[in-house]
């Protein structure tokens, strides 16, 4: 436990009082310790009346559809196995502090935490699955980067049969969920088409408050060496190195805290409309519910049973109109499957006692993206190193986040990226840099030992990789952990494609604008065999994606749900979450997951989508030239 968390820990309820009243706890007129001192496991009125819509998952998805819903009018009650976020539990604390975004992660009260499968082409290694558990999901726990994807991720998804998810058709919804911090100055009008300031979702650039020129002299390397600069990767070019967004609130009464979905949407929402929305937490859905005997020719969802997993008892809830599933890319199949719908055979394998629909693509095309560190010594005293290796400055840094809400603890520390080709060949970015100005491990706890106490980290990971998994279910109960397995780096061009990374963050830090900077390399170290480095230390970026995959046809298109979310071979059922994904996106999944529930919102609510964008020459995306180099350079040579 770190000096913050000893703070809070020793908070007694009966001395809050005393403790705001010291240090100035009502900032921003947020009462903090409030956010954490009332456990409520039922959040709302408890309506007996049946609701128009259950939502299966408090999740990234599940709280924008949930709010959407009952904007527009209608009832919902929505389900979540784990606990609220202002649960009454001191650990809350540090969902809400940008910097402890490991701790969460590191809690089995936060994170699902799913057993995988050995992995047999990196020596039987088992990659840890986290996912989020609680009202907000991953949003709750992830590491707060927000990356939309590029835009031929999305017309390949209208090419693989999603239609109307193209990226003119998708871009109107990125707009409508976010409100950006930079769009007033912007001085590039091209770009001002691609962002938001009108949505409930926070999204900044950070504010540099370490104080450290490692930022800026990543991007400058990472021009130096022919890759290009973007100001803004969510805007016309996402190739090149720029600054990296996150989800923080940066305004209003939440500034500088997470801005996970739960913050955005779900407690506004809650508030505004307590009488139209019910929420329950520690209940388990065990099964959806199916009308077989109705005048259609398609089984209808009719509702749900549920088991609430604090009194151990089993209920049945039935709605008005739809069941909608945001259970994420592991247990939205999983409960499909134990539900009736998935391949047969499997089913009546595991005990499955009713078939409802056969489709044997459900819990297939799993896909997820890969990283691993590259570490290198700083030689001048510029790194945040020596804060992370420091209690007192730990808790110095939690003590001002908690009095001001700003500095340190107010970032994720991810404050400059990078989207790379690794040859000509490839049609967009297919790797994704991560720069931290300090080298550690992911759970904040290892520092790398280097000869002068500074360090930096890049997070090197491809994009764009063909291995392809399953997830299923290994028995008809919710509570059996479902058989996930990834095939990780399955593929020779995964293993070509990340020494290919390896080498172009090399090639970055060579460049003159970190001569005298960078020292000896840490890790991989520059002796070492790449294929040993990847197979020993390769490591999931905590995307899993694709495992209900969307298309208009089942057949034609291997799919479970149509363009508008709808399972096929049923009705009143959909599913939104990533795994409806057919493909995977360029970068972190939290924003295009926002987006695609933001979209299907509309669907459900049968209102006329929002209109595709129009581009014109200048402000349409960018489109690198044939040659792989920067517009305004020569074609690279390393």
């Amino acid at each position: 436990m770190n000096a913050t968390s000893k703070f809070i820990s020793k908070s007694r309820p009966g001395s809050l009082d005393r403790i705001r009243r010291r240090h100035h706890l009502y900032n921003n007129d947020v009462d903090i310790l409030r956010l954490f001192s009332s456990p409520r496991r039922f959040l709302s009125s408890s309506s007996t009346t049946n609701p128009d819509y259950i939502v299966v998952g408090a999740g990234s998805a599940g709280c924008v559809v949930a709010s959407r819903l009952v904007e527009a009018g209608k009832t919902v009650t929505l389900l979540e196995a784990g606990h609220s976020d202002r649960g009454g539990n001191f650990r809350d604390f540090f969902l809400y502090m940008p910097t402890a975004l490991a701790w969460p992660m590191s809690s089995p009260r936060y994170n699902w935490a799913f057993p995988v499968q050995p992995e047999p082409t990196l020596n039987d290694r088992i990659i840890s699955c986290p996912r989020g558990k609680g009202l907000g999901g991953s949003s709750s726990i992830n590491g707060m980067v927000y990356v939309r994807g590029h835009p031929e991720n999305f017309n390949d998804w209208q090419r693989l049969g999603a239609t109307g998810w193209s990226y003119e058709h998708v871009l109107p919804y990125f707009i409508k969920a976010e409100h950006w911090a930079h769009k007033d100055d912007n001085n590039n009008n091209d770009d001002d088409i691609y962002r938001g300031n009108e949505g409930p979702l926070h999204v900044k650039n950070g504010d540099n408050a370490a104080n450290t020129p490692l930022y800026e002299l990543f991007q400058q390397a990472g021009d130096q060496a022919g890759y290009g600069r973007t100001d803004d990767y969510n805007g016309r070019r996402q190739e090149g190195f720029g600054p990296m967004a996150m989800t923080v609130f940066h305004s209003g009464p939440l500034k500088g805290m997470r801005c996970s979905t739960s913050s955005a949407y779900l407690h506004p929402t809650l508030k505004k409309h307590p009488d139209k929305l019910q929420i329950k937490t520690q209940v388990l859905t065990e099964k959806i519910v199916f009308d077989t005997t109705t005048a259609t020719d398609k089984p209808t969802a009719t509702g749900v049973m549920y088991t609430d997993l604090e009194t151990n008892t089993r209920h049945t809830l039935s709605c008005n109109q739809e069941v909608i599933v945001c259970a994420g890319s592991i247990q939205s199949p999983q409960l499909l499957q134990i539900s009736g719908i998935g391949d047969k055979d499997h089913l009546q394998k595991i005990g499955v006692d009713s078939i409802v629909h056969h489709n044997p693509h459900v819990g297939r095309n799993l896909q997820d993206h890969v990283e691993l560190y590259f570490q290198q010594e700083v030689t001048v005293p510029i790194s945040i190193a020596p804060i992370l290796n420091s209690y007192w400055e730990q808790f110095r840094l939690g003590l001002e986040w908690v009095v001001t809400r700003q500095g340190l603890g107010a970032t994720n520390q991810f404050e400059a990226a990078a989207f790379v080709r690794t040859s000509p060949e490839k049609r967009f970015p297919d790797v994704q840099f991560h720069f931290l100005p300090v080298a550690v491990s992911y759970d904040g706890v290892t520092v790398a030992d280097s000869r002068t106490g500074h360090s930096l980290q890049i997070h090197v990971g491809t994009s764009a990789s063909a291995s392809r998994g399953h997830v299923l279910a290994t028995s008809p109960c919710a509570s059996d952990v479902p058989y996930i397995r990834f095939n990780y780096m399955s593929q020779p061009e995964d293993w070509i494609d990340m020494k290919a990374a390896i080498e172009i963050a090399r090639q970055v830090l060579r460049q003159p604008a970190l001569q005298g900077i960078v020292g000896d390399e840490i890790l991989p170290g520059s002796d070492t065999d790449l294929d040993e480095y990847i197979c020993d230390h390769v490591e999931s970026a905590y995307h899993p994606c694709g495992t209900c995959k969307m298309g208009d046809s089942q057949d034609d298109h291997d799919a479970v749900v149509d363009s508008s979310g709808q399972v096929h071979g049923v009705t009143n059922l959909r599913v939104v979450d990533a795994s409806i994904f057919p493909t995977i996106t360029n970068g972190n999944l939290n924003a295009p997951v926002i987006m695609a529930a933001e979209r299907i919102s509309d669907l459900i609510l049968k209102r006329e989508p929002l209109p595709a964008v129009q581009f014109t020459t200048e402000n349409a995306p960018w489109i690198p030239p044939p040659n792989g180099s920067d517009r305004e350079r020569d074609p690279l040579v390393p």
